[in-house]
C-alpha cells in the first residue's frame, strides 16, 4: 500500500532548545496545549507515549498512543503516532536546533498508510499545536485550539 505525503512543518520558538524540549514533553505544558489531556510518556527507546483523559462517559480514554523510538534531549524526539485504537500507526520525528536568539523547530509526521484516517486531522492540527506550544514558551499563556 502507498503512503501518504509527509507532513513537515517548521517553526521558531524565542527561547533555547531545553526550554522548547520542556514544552514538548512536560506534563503541565501538554495539559495545557491538549485542553487537560495528560502525557505519560517513558522517554527511552521502547518506552510508551501516550495522551489520556475522560471521555464523553468519564472513563478513562488514549486519545493518541505511541512508543518513543528515539530520545535525545534537547536535539531529538521520534515516535511512533496512532489515535485511540487505530491499527494505522505513523511516525513524528522533533527536531530542535539552537538559533542565535532562538530554537528551530522542525516536525515531520511521516510513514502514514494511504487509508489512515488520522492524517487530515493531523495536517490540520500540527500548525494549531506548533502555535499554541510557541505563544505557551514565549508568553506563558496560550489560546484556544478552536
Amino acid at each position: 500500500m502507498a503512503e501518504k505525503t509527509p507532513l513537515h512543518f517548521v517553526f521558531y520558538i524565542a527561547a533555547p532548545p531545553e526550554r522548547v524540549w520542556e514544552g514538548f514533553v512536560s506534563a503541565e505544558s501538554n495539559r495545557i496545549l491538549f485542553m487537560g489531556a495528560e502525557l505519560e510518556v517513558d522517554l527511552k527507546p521502547g518506552g510508551s507515549m501516550n495522551w489520556v483523559g475522560p471521555g464523553a462517559d468519564g472513563k478513562r480514554v488514549t486519545y493518541v498512543r505511541g512508543e518513543v523510538l528515539q530520545s535525545e534531549p534537547p536535539k531529538r524526539l521520534q515516535y511512533t503516532f496512532a489515535l485511540g485504537s487505530s491499527s494505522k500507526i505513523s511516525r513524528v520525528t522533533v527536531e530542535l536546533v539552537p538559533e542565535t536568539e532562538a530554537t528551530r523547530v522542525s516536525v515531520t509526521h511521516d510513514q502514514w498508510a494511504e487509508d489512515d484516517d488520522a492524517y487530515a486531522s493531523s495536517a490540520d492540527g500540527w500548525p494549531r499545536i506548533l502555535s499554541r506550544l510557541k505563544t505557551l514558551i514565549e508568553t506563558g499563556k496560550t489560546f484556544k485550539p478552536h
